[in-house]
């Protein structure tokens, strides 16, 4: 990965990469809160703690570290679902079932969205999503944020049965099902079955429905993602190529939509001592000092992303500190 600085990008391609149309659909309070057009804000992606050395995380003292994060104004916490310690993928996640972990957070926390980046669709029947999410929604007072995902570890599918190769069409059924259970009493044939008149899925979500946000590809087309997505979560790139990336996103969702749809990427960081330090690579990320932290997120407010969970998995500094020299540092300019 490279490094561009704000001065190399301009309002020119900031006019250039935003929809016609810059209101996001209001949706629930955390879908709202966390995508403001044309801003960045900045959250954190769970467990926050540094396990460089080993796959599985200690969790140390994890409940508190979302609260305080909660406390430092960071905007959102993001879960991810990883059903198998795979030794290929070298990441355990939170080890924690995300459902679960979002229903504790629901009730340890009170305004701090609560995201999932993101729920492997094939590997759950979509009955057990919908109610899961819409659960953990209610449950947080509509603080919920979800990503969806085909998947990207071949190993986890003969674990449980499932082929890989027809996970994207799996992913697309398991899609609209989940949309459809917001209704009241559907009844409508899916692969994944067929509910019938009169029997309905409880509870339904807080606000207008799940803010589903697509992840990757998830093996659809670039047109189903921006018709069907309520956003799109992408990987860091060059910025410059992140720009045209995102670009092409809004042209594709101004063709569909009557709203815009937020971008939103991960980020890993080794915070510096330094608050001047250069950025230097690391996995998909810089170590790198506040000043240039902050130069690097207003590049990419500049490009249209939306929001960024920053990951310190590899970051070597004690993580109070570090979190609450964000908050003091680089929260500010996204507030």
């Amino acid at each position: 990965m490279s490094y561009h600085p704000v001065p190399e990008l301009s309002r020119t391609l900031q006019t250039q990469s935003t929809p016609e149309n810059t209101a996001f659909e209001r949706i629930n309070k955390g879908y709202n809160a966390v995508f403001r057009p044309q801003r960045l804000s900045v959250g954190l992606v769970v467990p926050i703690e540094n396990y460089t050395d080993n796959p599985v995380p200690r969790m140390t003292r994890h409940i508190e570290r979302v609260r305080l994060a909660e406390e430092l104004g960071f905007a959102a916490v993001w879960l991810r679902d990883v059903p198998f310690n795979v030794p290929s993928f070298g990441d355990a996640g939170q080890t924690f079932d995300p459902f679960v972990y979002l229903g504790l957070l629901a009730g340890q926390t009170q305004k701090i969205a609560l995201g999932v980046a993101s729920i492997v669709l094939p590997l759950r029947h979509p009955a057990h999503v919908a109610k899961a999410a819409a659960s953990a929604d209610v449950l947080s007072g509509g603080r919920l944020i979800l990503g969806i995902a085909s998947g990207d570890r071949p190993q986890e599918y003969p674990a449980m049965n499932q082929t890989y190769g027809d996970r994207g069409e799996r992913f697309k059924a398991s899609y609209h099902y989940i949309r459809r259970m917001a209704d009241v009493a559907p009844a409508f044939e899916n692969a994944f079955g067929a509910p019938y008149v009169g029997m309905d899925l409880l509870p339904k979500p807080a606000g207008t429905k799940l803010p589903l946000l697509i992840t990757g590809s998830s093996q659809q087309s670039p047109e189903w993602i921006a018709e069907n997505g309520n956003g799109w979560v992408i990987y860091p790139r060059r910025t410059d190529v992140q720009a045209k990336v995102i670009s092409e996103w809004n042209a594709r969702v101004r063709a569909r939509s009557n709203w815009a749809k937020p971008v939103m990427q991960p980020l890993y960081i080794d915070l510096a001592d330094d608050a001047a330090a250069p950025p230097e690579p690391i996995h998909l990320g810089y170590r790198l000092g506040t000043e240039h932290l902050s130069s690097h997120l207003q590049a990419l407010e500049e490009i249209g992303v939306n929001h960024v969970s920053l990951n310190l998995r590899f970051n070597k500094e004690n993580v109070e500190e570090t979190l609450e020299r964000l908050a003091s540092q680089v929260l500010p300019d996204f507030s």
